[in-house]
């Protein structure tokens, strides 16, 4: 009696596991330990992000690194500094606007030319890569990668753009531009003295357009399929 009673109630036990599974298929599989076929692992995981911001990145410098890249995108364009922009309409208005458009121009050229020395910087960022980082980027928001990006270089980005900017600048009379505009600004009454280190204004204003730029990319491989240009990035992000 007591075996038969042992033996009912065990297939009454696996009766009522079958039926519970049936409204949710992946019931079984997880009370054996097996995982779903849904569930992707760390390594994909790892392996679908690197792709992505791979593929990110070279998109973001290709963007930016061509003839106005910076220039021709309003949303990154470079400005006239802060500091000289109450001068603008002055200039504009005496006829000087063509040497505020020429300074403005060789700050994006710069920016231009400075861009594809930031693909091997991602590079090497995506390879340092761990899994925790992974995880933590994929389940994180639209711009997670872009985030870890810019954590991760923009100090080495700065080393590497800054003589790239200084010599593009250089070449184009950026500072002399500069100099000129300034001295303008000083005969202006009530006109604070400009006090700008120009070629870090163009570093810091190139990577932000940089980033920027990015984080687009990012959020397109995030929510667009037909921005997933390879099967390895549609399995992981299609999920």
């Amino acid at each position: 009696m007591i075996i038969r009673g042992l033996v009912l109630g065990t297939t009454l036990l696996l009766v009522a596991t079958f039926a519970s599974a049936q409204a949710n298929p992946s019931e079984i599989s997880k009370r054996l330990g097996l995982g779903t076929r849904g569930e992707l692992s760390d390594s994909k995981i790892a392996s679908g992000l690197k792709q992505a911001l791979q593929v990110g990145a070279e998109n973001a410098v290709k963007l930016t690194g061509r003839p106005d890249g910076y220039f021709g995108n309003e949303a990154i364009k470079i400005l006239l500094p802060k500091n000289l922009q109450p001068l603008e309409k002055g200039l504009r208005a005496v006829g000087q606007g063509s040497k505020v458009d020429g300074f403005v121009l060789s700050m994006n050229r710069a920016a231009e030319s400075a861009a594809p020395a930031a693909k091997r910087i991602f590079g090497d960022a995506i390879l340092a890569m761990s899994f925790d980082d992974a995880r933590m980027i994929f389940n994180g928001g639209d711009t997670a990668a872009t985030d870890y990006f810019k954590n991760k270089t923009t100090e080495q980005l700065t080393v590497a753009f800054r003589p790239v900017v200084e010599r593009t600048m250089d070449e184009n009379g950026v500072t002399q531009q500069y100099k000129m505009l300034a001295g303008q600004a000083q005969n202006i009454p009530f006109m604070k003295s400009p006090n700008l280190d120009v070629t870090q204004y163009v570093v810091s204003k190139a990577l932000d357009g940089l980033f920027y730029t990015l984080g687009q990319e990012e959020k397109k491989i995030r929510k667009d399929p037909v921005a997933r240009t390879t099967s390895l990035l549609k399995e992981v992000f299609g999920k």
